[in-house]
């Protein structure tokens, strides 16, 4: 009887070792446009700058926030607490944006890590009215467990498989990234976006 016992357990135990290594890591997609999210407050009345709240996966909210034609994105359980993580408190120099369309990575139903277009603007580069063209770049962000900070630059034109880095990098660091302590990695030939978005 113990031997049978003892088989069981021992065969129960590669099932669940099967079963965890089964789960694949994958992306799906959220809008963070104003149409698909909450505003709070009004908008401001010296430059318009807005707030939102946008629902994102496994219950958690995407925070976007406008200020002086610069935005801010974080993560968190509720509007609050995104509006605390370190993500909130990081502001790119040149004027930006970032695109409405949100690619979160998970283990199962269980995302770890989002991934964001933004656009930053050239200033050394005006278009024919004056105003400066924008470089794109992919922005990889940890999630809960743990503080919501940036783990990774892609810059979007200089590597013609950006998506594919982006993705990689989120696999690969987002999970163990120490948000104040580790320092953001540049994946990929370092372009212009990236070059504009780390000016200090």
């Amino acid at each position: 009887m113990n031997r049978i016992t003892l088989r069981l357990a021992v065969l129960m135990t590669c099932i669940g070792l099967n079963s965890a290594g089964a789960q694949s890591v994958g992306s799906t997609y959220t809008s963070t446009a104003p149409k698909d999210c909450r505003q709070i407050g009004r908008p401001s009345e010296l430059d318009g700058g807005t707030t939102r709240a946008c629902p994102g996966k496994d219950g958690l909210t995407v925070l976007i926030a406008e200020d002086d034609l610069r935005e801010i994105v974080s993560v968190g359980r509720n509007r609050r607490q995104a509006a605390d993580e370190p993500a909130a408190k990081v502001w790119f120099g040149p004027f930006n944006s970032s695109e409405t369309t949100i690619e979160w990575r998970a283990v199962g139903a269980k995302p770890f890590a989002i991934i964001q277009r933004w656009h930053i603007a050239d200033n050394d580069d005006p278009d024919k009215q004056g105003r400066p063209n924008t470089r794109d770049m992919l922005v990889v962000t940890r999630l809960p467990p743990g503080p919501v900070c940036h783990v990774a630059y892609v810059d979007a034109i200089a590597n013609p498989t950006a998506n594919e880095l982006a993705r990689k990098a989120a696999d690969d660091f987002a999970r163990g990234f120490v948000c104040g302590k580790d320092v953001v990695k540049v994946v990929g030939t370092r372009g212009r976006a990236v070059e504009l978005a780390t000016m200090r």
